[in-house]
């Protein structure tokens, strides 16, 4: 990936390079509802058909959506999320839930459900409505901003920016 001259070497903004372009996160979204084939994603995104049909060819170049036959006369594709483009899940999911906190004003177009395995603070097992969290793998907590401290690797950067040169 290219990164700006002089910007902030950030694996934020090689992601965003990737999937920032509009409609790429929308088909990520519509493949992990189940909307894989392009009509759908055509009219579950709003996309332009030649917009599309870019971005689909690039999500698939970048490995985050591989392209299946389902039909051989007439050659018909869809859409299935590789490993790479599953993972990026849990960002739409808090994407998702941002937007009806910050946008929606708690109206939710959409309730994603989670099938629970463990059992629940106050007994019971089974789906319950999904509330994303960020949580650190290491110890479990859930991750606040106060609790973060940011180590740039890149020699020359500080957490602010640019050392002085």
């Amino acid at each position: 990936m290219g990164r700006m001259k002089d910007a902030r070497p950030c694996s934020i903004a090689d992601t965003l390079a990737l999937v920032g372009e509009k409609y790429s996160l929308l088909v990520l979204r519509e493949v992990s509802l189940g909307a894989t084939r392009f009509d759908q994603l055509v009219r579950n995104t709003g996309a332009p058909r030649d917009v599309l049909a870019t971005r689909l060819k690039r999500l698939v170049e970048a490995d985050l959506l591989e392209k299946v036959a389902y039909s051989e006369r007439p050659p018909r594709h869809e859409y299935r999320a590789t490993r790479a483009g599953r993972e990026l899940e849990p960002v739409l999911l808090t994407l998702m839930a941002w937007g009806d906190r910050h946008l929606n004003e708690g109206d939710r177009p959409m309730v994603i459900e989670h099938a629970g395995r463990r059992e629940r603070p106050g007994g019971g097992l089974g789906d319950h409505e999904l509330v994303p969290l960020v949580v650190c793998a290491q110890c479990g907590e859930e991750v606040h901003h106060d609790d973060l401290t940011a180590h740039p690797q890149v020699p020359g950067w500080t957490a602010t920016g640019p050392t002085k040169t």
